[in-house]
């Protein structure tokens, strides 16, 4: 419902901003865009086709431009920045908290760069080059290094001054995080705790120590699946000695989730999750020609499969007119089971201990619900072609495609991801293969062996 309410408002955003834009007016452009918050603006800049998309970000306050740039997606963040000066872009990414800088420095050009470590201060430029030196998508790449420690032998009085000569904390503090002598991770004490307690109470007595911290190399898929299993708002990351080296925070994960979701979205299609709606459109042909044309030589497979019973066809024409049921039945039932078993890698909850009893439980739905479509598609073809022995075949090769969609649906992700290739990628491709050569050789050839004895 959220979801729902957040998209109605983008439309009507857009619907807005096009208008403005249409009629040349760019006060009424101004005052919209600068009422949003960069999530928001990064949302409708990646809605405008680029001529817009260039008037609408010249309009942007430039205190919002850095996190505008964190916030849209690789193609059209590079749009972007080639409209940018280098000083505009300096200006721009200077204030960014060190995790969402990481992300962005990597994108800009490599003067900018060097002029963006020049402005920034030794302490903060080393925190970078620390951040920047661990693999992307792991928990050393999305921390902030940027955290509010406390020791255990002192009272909640002294972290209380220390708090008020810091002046601010930074944005989705919850907790302090205590350390040893040696910056070694003890646990941690909420601000909570530190507010409703004497100013004499010891911090020793206030540590929750329950919180696992995370590690530095832990993959950015495990940071989201913990913030989730355990409701965090922060958590702390440390290196193999658990010396703290920084914490990740909610938004940082809900941008991988989000992250996630568009990236099953998009490679089911064999698509790229932060390519540009309006990518110019030799770009687009480039990246959408290769697995169209797996497609096309998948097709051909299954064409192929068709011509070895042309005959069968010949002498009775109603089986052309039934073969895409069956393959269609079948690819809608196997990308049911790759849509369970891709979630299911994705969040770990799939391996080699379950694999065999997932596998089970798919064929046996696949059985009754092929026995159960089969019997009402067998009446249906009997009563159109009054032909017995064609409801037959038609409902046992609908029931033995359902059972290799569920098959192909759950082994083919699962060998992909054991291979090293991501199954959200082309799973699709390999199960639509299967199901539509398993579909027209299981109903050709049990028509060839049945109807034309």
């Amino acid at each position: 419902m959220a979801e729902a309410v957040r998209h109605d408002k983008t439309a009507r955003q857009l619907r807005l901003l096009s208008s403005a834009l249409d009629s040349g007016r760019l006060g009424p452009v101004r005052r919209l865009v600068n009422t949003l918050s960069p999530a928001e603006i990064g949302n409708l800049l990646e809605s405008l086709p680029p001529g817009k998309r260039e008037v609408v970000w010249g309009l942007v306050d430039a205190e919002d431009d850095g996190e505008v740039l964190v916030h849209v997606g690789d193609e059209v963040r590079e749009s972007l920045l080639a409209e940018m000066d280098p000083d505009e872009i300096v200006a721009a990414v200077e204030d960014l908290d060190i995790d969402d800088l990481a992300d962005l420095v990597e994108d800009l050009p490599d003067t900018v760069i060097d002029e963006v470590l020049k402005s920034m201060d030794r302490e903060n430029r080393e925190r970078l080059e620390q951040v920047l030196s661990y693999p992307e998508d792991s928990a050393g790449r999305l921390m902030n290094p940027d955290v509010v420690t406390v020791r255990a032998d002192v009272n909640v009085d002294v972290v209380l001054r220390y708090l008020r000569l810091r002046g601010e904390l930074p944005d989705h503090t919850d907790h302090l995080f205590v350390v040893s002598r040696r910056h070694q991770y003890l646990g941690r004490v909420s601000l909570a705790a530190l507010v409703t307690h004497e100013d004499s109470t010891p911090i020793n007595r206030l540590i929750d120590d329950e919180q696992p911290a995370i590690d530095v190399g832990e993959s950015a898929d495990e940071v989201a699946r913990q913030f989730s299993d355990h409701d965090w708002i922060s958590a702390p990351v440390v290196d193999d000695n658990n010396i703290l080296l920084g914490r990740i925070t909610i938004d940082d994960v809900v941008d991988i989730i989000r992250d996630q979701a568009e990236h099953q979205a998009m490679s089911a299609a064999g698509l790229d999750e932060d390519e540009d709606l309006f990518s110019p459109v030799r770009r687009a042909f480039r990246r959408r020609l290769l697995w169209l044309s797996v497609n096309l030589a998948t097709a051909f497979l299954a064409a192929s499969v068709v011509g070895q019973f042309e005959g069968t066809i010949d002498k009775l024409v109603a089986l052309a007119v039934l073969m895409p049921i069956v393959a269609g039945m079948g690819g809608n039932a196997g990308t049911q089971v790759l849509a369970l078993m891709v979630r299911g890698l994705a969040l770990g909850q799939v391996g080699a201990s379950n694999v065999r009893t997932l596998l089970w439980k798919e064929l046996r739905v696949a059985l009754i619900n092929g026995l159960a479509l089969g019997l009402v598609l067998g009446l249906i073809v009997l009563l159109w072609f009054h032909n017995v022995g064609l409801s037959l075949v038609i409902a046992a090769a609908l029931t033995l495609n359902l059972l290799f969609a569920a098959l192909a649906g759950v082994l083919v992700p699962v060998t992909l991801k054991r291979m090293g290739f991501d199954p959200a990628l082309a799973s699709g491709i390999f199960l639509t293969t299967v199901t539509d050569v398993m579909g027209f050789l299981s109903f050709l050839g049990l028509a060839t062996l049945i109807l034309l004895r």
